[in-house]
Parts: C-alpha cells; structure tokens; sequence
C-alpha cells in the first residue's frame, strides 16, 4: 500500500475534516457552502461524539479523504451498529490507497467495538459497490426503505 495512513479525527483534525466535507459536498453539487457552518458541523459531531470521522493522510500529512460513520443500535444483538454515511477522497488520491486505507482503520477501530456497519450507496455507483465488494461488504436480502420530507 502507498505512504497514506488514515486514523480517527481528533480536535486537531477539524479544519481539514471540514474542507474535505467541502469538496465533498461540491463533488455532490451543492453550490452554495458556507465554510464556517461546514466548520461548526464537524466540530459538533467530533465534540460530541455524534460521529465519528476518519482522516487519510498522505507521507506529507496532508489531508486527502475522510469517512463519516453515524451510531445506530441492534436491539437483537444488543451492540451498537454503524452508518457508514460519508467517503470522499481526493480525485488526485484515488486509486492510490486512501480509500482502503481509510477502510481499514474503521474495521480495525471497530472491530471490538460494534456489531458491523451498514451502508447505502447509488445502484449506479459501480466503482463505489466494487471498492465494497473488494472489502468484504455484502448485499443481503432486506429492501432499504426511505422516507423524506
């Protein structure tokens, strides 16, 4: 694997959580951003720990993918789950092990800690459902249902 490490996001990880949460977001395109309510929406999740963000950064340190996981909760194994909710890296960093990178450290992490993750991805999304496949993620039998306002 290249030179990139990805670890949990600390205190010291906002600002570049947040610009990465920015250039994912363009990517999606959403135009009209304002960096410091991006900013303050990282700061709360980590603070609080409402989330938990992962950080990849490449041999210079410099921030160039993040993943985002959200708690939930089986009530039939009594163990909490995670959303995977969020994985951005860099356009000039993909392929090269962020991505993986990135993943591993949340397997690892959690390992322990959960009963396993869910995920929604696009049925489109090919890149992304063979990234997951090549991780060990399976599709099972269950319809995803959603509901917005």
């Amino acid at each position: 694997m290249s030179g990139i490490k990805a670890a949990l996001a600390s205190d010291e990880d906002i600002a570049a959580a947040a610009d990465l949460i920015f250039l994912y977001r363009s990517f999606y395109g959403v135009q009209d951003q304002n960096k410091d309510e991006i900013y303050s929406f990282v700061k709360e999740r980590i603070s609080n720990e409402q989330s938990k963000i992962f950080i990849a950064k490449d041999e210079q340190g410099k921030a160039v993918g993040f993943i985002q996981l959200y708690p939930s909760y089986s009530t039939v194994s009594l163990r909490p789950q995670w959303i995977l909710n969020d994985l951005y890296v860099v356009e000039e960093y993909r392929r090269k092990g962020a991505a993986t990178a990135l993943m591993t450290a949340v397997k690892e992490y959690f390992r322990d800690r959960a009963k396993g993750f869910i995920l929604v991805t696009d049925k489109t999304n090919h890149t992304a459902k063979s990234f997951y496949d090549k991780n060990g993620w399976k599709t099972n039998e269950y319809d995803f249902y959603t509901f917005y306002y």
